[in-house]
């Protein structure tokens, strides 16, 4: 009986304990940048993708040693792109970013191969530790962490743009008075 023909693209690349390729997929253009050049600064080679087609794109081009992944794109779930990530290269290790964290999608990512899950907005250290991090090793806590007023100043902000600055609209899908949300927005952002 004749073997099934496998394609090239298809098989595992083997990992190279030094090899520092990074794949950032996410749609925030200014933060994939900052990252993108901060990461290039700690030896990595960056490729940027803004899409889940871009994302599996750039992995059937060359799968990389590291990916950083939004969980929300505009095409669909980094998820998908996670996944592909472990299919094409089983010992790569993808950190999920979100702005949106839960237990079950932090449960979901794990299993689909992400190595670790952060919640937006982490920054260049964070990610840093957590690429190059021991299995089963916690990365330390952020020495200044978010507090939880700047938190939620942060996702109000998010959903603001979202709404394309509509406070009527921001405010009916945050479940808040219109009159409170304007003076949210009015303050500067909390430390």
């Amino acid at each position: 009986m004749a073997q099934p023909q496998t394609l090239m693209s298809e098989l595992p690349i083997p990992f190279s304990g030094t090899e520092m390729s990074l794949l950032i997929v996410d749609d925030d253009r200014p933060f994939s940048s900052r990252l993108a050049r901060a990461m290039e600064g700690r030896g990595y080679d960056v490729r940027v993708a803004e899409s889940v087609q871009e994302g599996l794109t750039a992995i059937e081009q060359k799968a990389p040693t590291f990916a950083v992944i939004d969980m929300r794109l505009g095409d669909g779930s980094g998820l998908d792109v996670i996944a592909r990530l472990k299919e094409r290269r089983p010992d790569a290790r993808g950190v999920i970013l979100t702005g949106y964290g839960n237990i079950a999608t932090a449960v979901t990512a794990v299993k689909l191969g992400a190595f670790d899950y952060l919640a937006k907005p982490a920054d260049a250290d964070e990610i840093h530790a957590a690429l190059k991090a021991e299995p089963g090793e916690r990365a330390n806590p952020p020495e200044n962490p978010m507090s939880a007023d700047r938190v939620r100043w942060e996702h109000i902000q998010r959903v603001y743009e979202l709404c394309g600055r509509n406070v009527s609209e921001t405010a009916r899908r945050l479940n808040m008075h219109r009159r409170t949300l304007q003076r949210i927005l009015a303050k500067r952002a909390p430390r």
